[in-house]
């Protein structure tokens, strides 16, 4: 038997029920991962509260780390005894083991442990692809990124700064704002002290942005236009204060001839080659120490409801991860 969270109907943070299954053997193509660590992120938000719908009864959960136990027929990619971790679909990485395909998973560096690689790969993976494929970022560049305490926001910090580009960050408290600037963010806005769109554009001169960084979604969506410089891209991959409302596309032209583009980690790791290309680039950063992973909250895996609460409430910063 394994222990795992399961949702029976979408809700609140006390949907999620710990239960007892029987894991049978990985089937053809899988392998079967003893789990240290699980990443906890809002992508698992959407999927309780049923923002993003999934076939219930379900799990939640799209990034871990641990040891290979077990592998199906026809498995290459990793062998029992490896060290491994993994970001994305298929859902139900709240678990103490899983069988999972094969071909997401990735062999660990010897120098990232399980509680770094769970906190990182949902995240650095996208930061990874945000900043080198959904725009080709380059030292010069100036980008807004709302969010730049959470976990996601930490990483772009430091990488934003390796790469010689500018990040300006968005956050609720002076707290916030403090780590932010810490982990490499070259200017830092409380929100809740001053307008975004106005001070993004005293710190450009008037120029505005190169792009814009949102998983906040409604309530920043506009504002966050405004910040964008003529041929500006709008990069919203979240929602955390809720879907984006319908807008004209009018207000791209108005606004300079503007991009937007809705970018998932599924679309741009959804080959092998991609995933395995996107990874070297994370582990060389992390194993460097360039870009380091602040794993600031650890819960037990009984405790996922407390973690959940939390997160929402914006009461968390860095990564938070599960601990089976």
């Amino acid at each position: 038997m394994t222990k795992l969270i399961r949702i029976n109907r979408v809700g609140g943070p006390e949907v999620m029920e710990l239960v007892d299954v029987e894991l049978g053997p990985p089937g053809p193509g899988e392998a079967q991962v003893r789990q240290h660590a699980i990443g906890i992120n809002f992508i698992d938000v959407y999927f309780r509260t049923g923002l993003y719908p999934q076939p219930l009864p379900g799990g939640l959960g799209m990034e871990g780390a641990g040891v290979v136990e077990a592998i199906g027929e026809g498995v290459t990619e990793v062998k029992v005894g490896d060290r491994v971790a993994y970001a994305g679909r298929p859902i139900g990485a709240y678990a103490e083991a899983r069988n999972m395909p094969a071909s997401q998973l990735l062999v660990l560096p010897d120098n990232v442990d399980f509680d770094t690689a769970a906190a990182m790969m949902l995240q650095g993976l996208t930061v990874q692809y945000l900043f080198h494929r959904t725009v080709a970022l380059k030292a010069g560049d100036t980008i807004l990124f709302h969010a730049a305490a959470g976990g996601v926001g930490l990483i772009a910090c430091q990488w934003a700064k390796l790469l010689g580009v500018t990040l300006i960050g968005t956050v609720g408290s002076d707290e916030k704002a403090e780590l932010a600037t810490r982990n490499g963010a070259h200017h830092v806005i409380n929100y809740n002290k001053e307008n975004f769109t106005t001070r993004v554009r005293e710190i450009t001169g008037g120029k505005g942005v190169t792009a814009v960084y949102d998983s906040i979604g409604k309530d920043t969506f506009i504002g966050s236009l405004d910040c964008l410089r003529p041929l500006g891209t709008m990069v919203s991959f979240g929602n955390a204060s809720g879907p984006v409302e319908p807008f004209s596309l009018s207000e791209l032209a108005n606004r300079g001839s503007l991009f937007v583009t809705r970018p998932s980690l599924m679309a741009y790791m959804s080959t092998r080659a991609e995933l395995e290309t996107a990874a070297k680039s994370l582990f060389g950063v992390v194993a460097s120490g360039e870009v380091k992973i602040d794993v600031r909250q650890r819960y037990a895996l009984a405790d996922v409801a407390r973690a959940h609460t939390e997160l929402e409430a914006r009461q968390t910063t860095g990564s938070s991860i599960l601990l089976p």
